[in-house]
């Protein structure tokens, strides 16, 4: 075979990152442009789909500039449950994307839910009702934004647009429909039953296919705009979790990821869903599942930290810093929490004294966000089994501090792939799927590698155990009062 590369995209919530990437799972060449998330009020989180478009555009065009070989397919792997409006023509309906980390469906939520208890839904959705979810977004948006509604012909996810950006084609993958709550786990299809629930138009869903399916081909225009060649072809690609978990190595049930980007997310590979009202569940690429939870802000809360406590902290001053920060707790939920019952929930120190300083409250950011996720874990470790080692991912993974941290919380080891981009090295997998180079158990086998293996710290996993048990207690204390800030905020 000769020498090619393979272009992954991977549209994330801070920034798009472009590379080229040889059969080997080897970045020859990677590009970063970032955009701002805008955030109007508590709960809400919106992006500019034409800011996604012109970032990309120039990722693209920097890492085609570097190209040694020639470029043979495209993928693109992206946020999650973002609902971008498209009109008959292909064109914005509105520039304005709700968010994953958007909550401001909580009210369709809710009133929803009081119609459908989660037993008459779950074998159907593989998920419970909340804000996250692009159906309830939809419901939001045709309650408050109806000339919007009225204007779109489709509603893709992030990155779907981008797809539709460089081929004119409009289509969505399973694993992006499998988190809609408008699909039908069982089948692959959309439920006609739960979109008419909702109150949506079947007609504005497209068609799912396959994450290595072709959807279509670099247009001319999209070449002009990239330095792509023209008719090369363009997968459907996936959700940036789903794809994610095959880059990292992480396809076979029992398995468990640690992804830390501007969420935190923990991951069970299973081989069909785990229906519980507290579990959230994607389907993979190759027919696997993933159950799981995820704090909202996960690097966000370090990165609103570095903003608000003082920056250039270095992390051997954190690590200095006792574990347990002296008995200081930090509850992460800087956007709210994802899954009820407190989907309002607000960040906070508790046990502030004098005697704390920048370097532990720091490290208490680390600490709270491995108790959320540990915490949130639970359920699926109960029903579905715990993991024996996570297999890190995303940008969390080059902190050797916070690894440690995490796998003290957790109790087992956290295994570091080689290469940590590893939505561009799944995206890169299904380039190679497609093009008929293997099956994907053994190109993950051939471009993925684990470099090295974490172990918690005796004495930190003592301490932490210790903790666990008055972080619960404080996040269950904290939740009558949040009712009365949303009272405030009025």
């Amino acid at each position: 075979m000769t020498d090619d590369l393979t272009l992954s995209i991977d549209l994330g919530t801070s920034s798009v990152r472009a590379a080229l990437v040889d059969r080997r799972g080897t970045i020859r060449s990677l590009a970063s442009r970032g955009f701002v998330q805008t955030v109007p009020r508590f709960g809400w989180a919106e992006q500019s789909a034409t800011a996604w478009w012109q970032a990309t555009e120039a990722a693209i065009g920097e890492v085609m500039q570097a190209a040694a070989a020639p470029v043979v397919a495209v993928c693109a792997c992206g946020q999650m449950h973002g609902t971008v409006l498209v009109d008959a023509r292909g064109e914005l309906a509105s520039d304005r994307v709700l968010l994953w980390n958007d909550k401001r469906a909580a009210p369709q939520v809710e009133a929803w839910e009081g119609a459908h208890p989660f037993t008459s839904h779950a074998e159907t959705t593989a998920n419970p009702a909340t804000p996250a979810w692009p159906g309830f977004k939809l419901a939001w948006l045709r309650a408050h934004a109806p000339e919007e509604m009225a204007r779109a012909a489709a509603v893709l996810t992030p990155k779907d647009f981008i797809n539709l950006q460089l081929t004119g084609v409009a289509a969505t993958d399973w694993s992006e429909a499998s988190a809609s709550f408008m699909a039908d786990s069982r089948t692959g299809r959309w439920s006609d039953e739960v979109v008419a629930s909702l109150g949506l138009r079947r007609d504005l869903l497209p068609r799912i296919l396959d994450a290595s399916a072709v959807i279509g081909h670099v247009t001319a225009q999209a070449a002009r705009a990239t330095g792509l060649p023209a008719g090369i072809p363009v997968l459907a690609g996936g959700g940036d979790l789903p794809v994610a978990l095959i880059g990292s190595g992480v396809a076979a049930p029992g398995l468990g990821s640690d992804i830390a980007g501007t969420s935190a997310i923990a991951t069970l590979v299973r081989t069909a869903p785990l229906l519980d009202p507290a579990v959230a569940n994607v389907a993979l690429p190759g027919g696997l599942w993933g159950a799981f939870t995820l704090v909202d802000a996960g690097g966000d809360a370090i990165r609103w930290a570095a903003r608000a406590i003082g920056d250039g902290v270095p992390e051997s001053a954190i690590e200095a810093a006792a574990a347990g920060s002296d008995g200081l707790f930090f509850l992460p939920f800087l956007s709210g929490e994802r899954m009820p019952p407190a989907r309002n929930s607000r960040a906070q120190f508790f046990g502030l004294t004098t005697s704390h300083g920048t370097a532990e409250m720091n490290r208490a950011v680390l600490e709270g966000i491995a108790f959320a996720l540990h915490r949130q874990f639970e359920p699926i470790a109960r029903l579905g089994g715990r993991p024996e080692r996570f297999v890190a991912a995303g940008g969390g993974g080059r902190s050797d501090l916070w690894l440690r941290i995490k796998a003290s919380v957790y109790g087992v080891p956290i295994l570091v792939p080689r290469v940590l981009e590893t939505g561009v090295v799944g995206c890169a997998i299904l380039c190679r799927q497609a093009l008929g180079e293997g099956r994907l158990p053994d190109l993950m086998g051939r471009m993925t590698a684990i470099e090295r293996e974490v172990q918690p710290v005796p004495e930190w996993a003592d301490r932490y155990a210790r903790m666990l048990p008055v972080y619960s207690h404080i996040v269950e204390a904290m939740r009558p009062l949040y009712a009365e800030l949303d009272g405030l905020e009025r």
